[in-house]
């Protein structure tokens, strides 16, 4: 029994598969994987990225999530595995087209913190995982893919943001990161510096003038986006310490305590290429903010410019007698 234990940790620890029963394949993790398709082809192989999609549900087969409702399908690179719910043992028994069930047993995703497990996964059940494989790609073919659709995508931004500011006959200013901003209502009073705490009244919105977040709750209740229960009042942070975009932490520097501006700001100043909830990736934003108040916070005095050396008169040379 002894030697017979050893082989079988030996094929363990390099990975083979053991045949499990009802023609599921056990992995070195743990998974239990059945192909439903075994499509010809080459196996995906570490490192290349695939597109897939993804129907999680419990073994008494009520439905977790699934990637078709959520409109899109989940794109990953394929890494070496590093625990049994990351499934990345599972992809490489699969070529494109494949569609496959995978059982991840609970014991392994709640091990170490089994307070945490719900009643729907008690222990010794599974995770169930159908699995649709839609595209394999080489890392160098995926990553020249996206670079193509950032520049298109970038490109549309672009030309965009610059229909909107002809459309509204916007005169702005623009810094040297791009930050694009008109003062409507100017102040003489003290702007803030990095680190002082502002109150700031605000209307977000895309180019297509779509509100998506606002401080003032007359605003809100007219463009649809009013939530129940939220406090509408200027935001209060400190500015100048990436507490929001950086779009808001330049902008906002401009103005003196009451002033009211409108900020376009481009998506590198924003939420870049992820977007961010209501807000879809490479998305220019504008801002009409009101700066409602500022508490300033003691800082370090400037330390004076250093003087010059007074460079030493010479004497005028001695004529020749």
């Amino acid at each position: 029994m002894k030697k017979i234990f050893s082989i079988a940790a030996l094929l363990a620890v390099f990975g083979f598969q053991v045949k499990a029963q009802d023609g599921y394949v056990k992995t070195a993790k743990g998974n239990l994987v059945k192909n439903l398709t075994n499509k010809t082809g080459d196996k995906i192989k570490v490192d290349d990225v695939i597109t897939f999609d993804i129907v999680q549900k419990t073994d008494k087969d009520s439905l977790l999530g699934s990637s078709y409702t959520a409109g899109r399908p989940v794109k990953i690179q394929v890494k070496a595995p590093q625990n049994t719910p990351d499934l990345m043992d599972v992809f490489p028994l699969l070529a494109v087209k494949d569609s496959a069930c995978v059982k991840v047993p609970t014991d392994s995703i709640f091990k170490g913190h089994d307070a945490e497990r719900p009643p729907f996964f008690p222990k010794g059940s599974f995770l169930v995982c159908y699995i649709k494989v839609e595209r394999v790609q080489s890392l160098n073919d995926a990553i020249g893919e996206r670079n193509k659709s950032i520049d298109s995508m970038r490109n549309v931004e672009t030309t965009s943001r610059d229909k909107y500011i002809t459309d509204h006959k916007l005169v702005l200013n623009t810094t040297k990161t791009g930050l694009k901003y008109v003062i409507t209502k100017p102040s003489i009073k003290s702007k803030p510096l990095a680190g002082d705490t502002v109150l700031v009244d605000y209307v977000g919105k895309l180019l297509d003038g779509t509100v998506f977040d606002t401080s003032i709750k007359e605003v809100a209740q007219k463009s649809g986006t009013y939530q129940e229960g939220r406090p509408y009042e200027p935001l209060k942070f400190p500015v100048g310490k990436q507490n929001v975009i950086a779009g808001w932490d330049e902008g906002l520097l401009l103005l003196g305590n009451g002033a009211k501006a409108t900020f376009v700001i481009p998506s590198n100043l924003a939420y870049g290429d992820q977007g961010s909830g209501a807000i879809p990736p490479f998305a220019t934003l504008v801002f009409d903010v009101e700066m409602k108040g500022i508490h300033p916070i003691k800082h370090a005095a400037a330390k004076p410019a250093a003087k010059k050396p007074v460079a030493k008169k010479h004497t005028a040379a001695k004529k020749k007698s």
